[in-house]
């Protein structure tokens, strides 16, 4: 029965190793073509370079999906699909049974958005199977996902850069991502993105794991608390 078992695990991984090679195929097109065949009424939405994240920011996603040994994770932003692409390929990389990525983009099936381009570079890389796509607004969703009992060992947040709709993100996602699970922020250098972190780094006890930069982008890398939230309910730290 062990044999058969090993036997199943190197198939499973083999299978995963061969889907990796293909999204991988497709990120390096796209890193190296630098566009996308969008049809949209926004012209900053058909603009690759300037929407997606960095080949050196994703890498590093995709570094940290792996190091967390990561199953089910969620985005918030799809956009082009990149930063997808390369969390899927971690996902793959890890070959554990059944991996699973939600996204979540309002602007992905729009025309004046980004006219499905996202979710056709995922289907070109051959993961769409396992994402599940939804095109509505975090504020609405993470609370749903929260009642369903949905749980994700790491998160990407790139959406609204507001600092009100970034703090319902982290506060929603500090419930579905696994106690001492990964949150990673992009454009940390901007002050609502800062400031809605700082809450939870100073009152939950959060962590900052890492903070990098290059020449367009600069990420956080947040980990959760590990303990249950026991505070009194005048407890409050300046942020």
């Amino acid at each position: 029965a062990r044999r058969q078992g090993d036997s199943m695990n190197t198939q499973n991984a083999m299978g995963h190793n061969a889907a990796a090679e293909q999204v991988r195929a497709v990120i390096e097109s796209l890193d190296r073509d630098g566009s996308t065949p969008v049809v949209s009424r926004n012209p900053k939405a058909a603009d690759f370079r300037r929407v997606s994240i960095t080949t050196k920011e994703a890498k590093a996603i995709r570094k940290w999906v792996i190091d967390e040994n990561a199953t089910h994770t969620i985005e918030i932003g799809l956009a082009f699909g990149f930063s997808a692409l390369h969390i899927c390929e971690g996902l793959l990389l890890n070959a554990n049974p059944d991996p699973k990525h939600l996204t979540l983009d309002p602007a992905q099936t729009l025309p004046s958005g980004f006219a499905n381009c996202g979710l056709d570079i995922l289907e070109r890389a051959g993961v769409k199977p396992m994402v599940e796509f939804h095109g509505e607004k975090s504020q609405l969703a993470l609370p749903r996902f929260l009642k369903e009992g949905r749980q994700f060992d790491l998160a990407f947040v790139d959406g609204n850069h507001r600092f009100d709709a970034v703090f319902l993100d982290l506060y929603y996602l500090g419930h579905l991502v696994r106690k001492g699970g990964m949150i990673i922020l992009d454009d940390y250098d901007f002050p609502g993105i800062k400031r809605a972190a700082s809450f939870f780094l100073k009152n939950l006890e959060w962590k900052i794991e890492e903070t990098a930069s290059d020449d367009k982008h600069h990420w956080a890398v947040l980990r959760t608390s590990e303990d249950e939230d026991t505070r009194d309910f005048r407890y409050f730290v300046e942020f």
